[in-house]
């Protein structure tokens, strides 16, 4: 009996691998070693054959497997030319997963035309509808150098890291082999907008005077206070000035996240239950408003020692929560956070950001800053001190200083009481008389 005959073309090759002496050369029964089969998938971008292999000890159990292997090729043949404009719907699809629907719709409209949804924008129409396997990193490059040529430098590294991502969506899916997104540099975009800036020490203590200022009339005769934007700006502005907290991060802290040292019981309580008759505060960044509630990284969950000045100023914007929650008589929403309207509903970023340029306005530097500058001041001020810049990035909750420095400087987990202190120093409790 002599060997099978050679098979087809596209079935595949089979072939015996010794791990010793052949003592069957016909069939191979006894010989140690497996057997081997291989199917052709065709070539890469540099010209090299793709292939794929199973093994088997036993020659039957080789051609069930060799069987599947066929099939499974040839269910996904479709798949083996999937376009770029596919894989970046699928990545859509299915590659941010967990993510808020406003990056799902930001990141889809890095792609889609805004007047026409359903069109690739003219940068990428061009190689939208070429194969992934056959994409050539000059194209990439092209497309995105297209882009640059009208969009903002962090637009188009957005667009780079997308377009990044989807690619290597399809490559975990073994749809292509090489991603040419990562072997190019990011062009550099449009310079519009312009760059964060710090307040100078000066600069801060007006702004701080400024948001303490009673107001000088009511808004309207049948309001009964008019005391709460003074009080929840003053709280607001202190809280990301001296402790750095970040916007959103501010935006998410609850009454029962700050905290103070109870003497008695020798641990960190919340002042909700142990009230502000102490002297050691703290603040415990846990949350954000981002999707989920989470910080925006591991490292960002930290709690802080408070300033005298912020402590006080959260104390005083607490005492009206509470006369406000009394005097409601049950109609104010109690939701917890610190940092609401008058009715108890969520405080809105926008109304936020407006509120603190008025304040720059009173203070006498202008309307053009954000309540994200406050953050960038902390860390100028804390470095202009003189403070190491790696005690800096744990205060501000960064993984690495190198961000601290080169884009912020111009359980109860232990607090970190360092900022406090420098912060107690530039601006001492007299401020507040």
């Amino acid at each position: 009996m002599g060997m099978a005959a050679r098979r087809k073309r596209g079935e595949g090759s089979i072939s015996f691998d010794h791990r010793g002496p052949c003592s069957d050369p016909g069939f191979h029964r006894g010989c140690p070693g497996r057997w081997r089969a291989e199917v052709s998938r065709g070539y890469d971008v540099n010209g090299r054959r793709i292939k794929s292999k199973v093994t088997s000890t036993d020659r039957a159990r080789l051609l069930a497997k060799l069987e599947d292997l066929r099939e499974d090729l040839g269910s996904g043949a479709d798949d083996q030319a999937v376009t770029l404009r596919r894989a970046i719907d699928r990545w859509l699809a299915e590659g941010l997963d967990g993510r808020s629907p406003k990056t799902i719709k930001r990141n889809r409209a890095l792609f889609y035309s805004a007047e026409n949804p359903d069109e690739l924008r003219p940068e990428f129409s061009a190689i939208g509808k070429t194969k992934l396997r056959e994409l050539k990193a000059a194209e990439v490059r092209e497309a995105l150098s297209a882009a640059a040529r009208t969009r903002s430098a962090a637009t188009v590294a957005l667009m780079h890291n997308c377009l990044t991502r989807a690619i290597q969506h399809a490559q975990a899916d073994d749809l292509v082999h090489r991603n040419v997104a990562e072997f190019i540099d990011t062009p550099t975009g449009q310079a519009v907008g312009r760059p964060s800036k710090s307040l100078t020490l000066q600069q801060a203590a007006a702004v701080i005077a400024a948001a303490q200022a009673p107001p000088e009339v009511q808004l309207h005769p049948g309001l009964r206070d008019f005391r709460r934007p003074p009080a929840l700006m003053h709280a607001y502005i202190v809280l990301c000035l001296l402790v750095g907290v970040r916007a959103e991060e501010a935006r998410a802290l609850r009454w029962h996240h700050v905290v103070t040292f109870d003497q008695d019981s020798g641990r960190w309580l919340p002042v909700t239950e142990a009230g502000w008759e102490h002297d050691s505060f703290a603040v415990c960044v846990w949350r954000s408003v981002r999707a989920r509630g989470d910080t925006k990284t591991e490292r960002s969950r930290r709690t802080l020692a408070l300033p005298r000045l912020a402590a006080a100023a959260l104390a005083a914007l607490w005492q009206l929560t509470e006369d406000e929650q009394r005097a409601a008589a049950g109609k104010r929403i109690d939701t917890g956070l610190v940092f609401t309207t008058a009715l108890g509903t969520v405080m809105d970023a926008g109304n936020l950001r407006r509120m603190f340029r008025r304040t720059c306005k009173d203070a006498g530097i202008g309307e053009d800053w954000t309540p994200r500058e406050l953050r960038h001041t902390f860390v100028s001020l804390l470095s202009d001190s003189g403070m190491r810049i790696e005690e800096i990035a744990d205060l501000v909750g960064h993984a690495s200083s190198r961000t601290t420095e080169t884009v912020y400087r111009h359980q109860l987990r232990p607090v970190i009481q360092t900022g406090a202190s420098v912060m107690d120093g530039l601006f001492p409790t007299a401020t507040t008389e």
